[in-house]
């Protein structure tokens, strides 16, 4: 479990603390909206109203007992970054800031922001992924070069065993596990027979995963 300090509690932030709820973490919930913060309460062990661009404000708050301290602040640029340096500067553990554009992000690196997240960016990769190849059934960044996909097996792949396929060989990916009626094994070996009633989790980087899988 981790103290966790959300600063923005709009739609984005909300669902943060929905998520962070769920797995059991502690969450102080921080918006200058009094209507967001009555909306949030039911997920969060505590929150207050007020203005996170006031240092005394978030002094107050006492940065450094958080292990996280996301900025999820929509509507005012100025505002998360003023916020993402003063977080720093008062010794704040990791800041994860939300980003709306590329330059954002940008700007929040320079600033303080241990991490950023772009969520319309990441989703609308992921989206246009998913629904564009009917044999993709999930998608996983790992990073600018590197996904895990979960695809159909492919139809001369049915029958065989991982280690007839070499794909690791062939394409440079690794089969991580399979995925049978929803359920994931990962136990997978050499020996592992691929049916057409499952789904494979590759890992690799994007070029070999599209010319493997022909996405």
């Amino acid at each position: 479990m981790k103290n966790v300090l959300l600063i923005g509690a709009g739609r984005f932030g909300r669902h943060i603390a929905m998520q962070l709820s769920q797995l059991g973490h502690q969450v102080m919930a921080v918006d200058t909206n009094e209507e967001r913060i009555n909306d949030v309460l039911p997920f969060v062990t505590n929150a207050q109203i007020g203005d996170s661009t006031n240092a005394e404000f978030l002094r107050s708050l006492g940065i450094g007992n958080f292990d996280v301290c996301f900025v999820t602040i929509s509507g005012s640029f100025q505002n998360s970054l003023e916020t993402t340096s003063l977080l720093k500067e008062l010794g704040a553990k990791c800041v994860v800031s939300r980003a709306e554009r590329d330059v954002q992000e940008k700007f929040l690196l320079r600033n303080g922001a241990d991490n950023v997240v772009y969520p319309e960016k990441q989703m609308a990769k992921w989206a246009a992924i998913r629904f564009t190849a009917d044999h993709i059934f999930d998608y996983i960044e790992i990073d600018e070069q590197h996904a895990i996909f979960e695809v159909q097996v492919p139809e001369a792949w049915i029958g065989k065993s991982v280690g007839e396929l070499n794909v690791r060989r062939k394409f440079g990916i690794t089969i991580l596990g399979i995925k049978r009626a929803g359920k994931t094994d990962v136990s997978v070996t050499p020996d592992t027979i691929l049916s057409d009633d499952t789904t494979i989790l590759a890992l690799g980087e994007y070029k070999a995963l599209q010319k493997c899988f022909r996405i």
